[in-house]
């Protein structure tokens, strides 16, 4: 069995093809096409000679037929189209028809690949949320005068390493505390009385919530000024 026809009968094995091997699939495509161009020209000329040395009159001998024929074409009557000028339109469609479907394969590709990656990267964050999580309460949690010791400056320099690393990957914090409740980023999980902050607006963040370049990670869980 083909590629070709493998490609077809088996999605999943079109998917497994490097862009190497699926380049050389159309290529090989366009050859076939290009050969059976090339013959169809051929017969075509060829059929094209025949023709005219078979209809071509005597020297000096006009008939009512050509004259006739002159009129009909001086009114604008369609000639006969050429069998294998069709047959090469036809098939130079079909070869532009199977380079947009190839087109449009490799790209529902790439999407659904970066769809895979992105799915992929969110659930690796999602676990690595609650250890930063106890970063920053191990470091809220050292006392004032501990705060400059070695291992409190080693466990900062490690929180910062790697919100630096998440930062890298396009991991970004979600802004809470001043801005007004909104619940495609927060989570509101009571209201409270608040003299600082207008009704509707993020008193206090009980938990950070994260995004991974456009969605959102986790929420971050707030209270809500009332």
């Amino acid at each position: 069995m083909s590629k070709e026809k493998e490609i077809k009968s088996n999605p999943e094995e079109a998917e497994k093809m490097t862009a190497k091997e699926l380049q050389q699939e159309v290529a090989k495509k366009a050859k076939k096409v290009a050969d059976a161009a090339n013959k169809v020209a051929e017969a075509a000329e060829a059929e094209a000679g025949e023709t005219a040395e078979n209809t071509e009159p005597a020297e000096g001998e006009n008939t009512a037929e050509d004259a006739d024929a002159s009129k009909k074409s001086l009114f604008g009557k369609k000639e006969k189209k050429n069998p294998f000028k069709e047959k090469f339109e036809e098939m130079q469609d079909k070869y532009m028809r199977q380079v947009a479907e190839f087109d449009n394969f490799r790209k529902r590709t790439d999407k659904e690949k970066s769809q895979m990656f992105d799915q992929g990267a969110s659930s690796v964050l999602e676990k690595i949320l609650p250890v930063v999580d106890n970063f920053e309460r191990g470091l809220a949690a050292v006392p004032e005068e501990e705060k400059n010791s070695a291992f409190a400056d080693g466990m900062n320099m490690i929180y910062k390493q790697l919100l630096k690393q998440m930062e890298d990957l396009g991991v970004t914090p979600i802004e809470a505390v001043g801005k007004e409740f909104d619940p495609n980023f927060h989570n509101a999980v009571m209201q409270v009385d608040s003299e600082e902050f207008e009704e509707g607006v993020v008193a206090q963040e009980l938990q950070k919530g994260y995004m991974y370049r456009d969605s959102v990670v986790r929420y971050s869980m707030v209270k809500v000024a009332n």
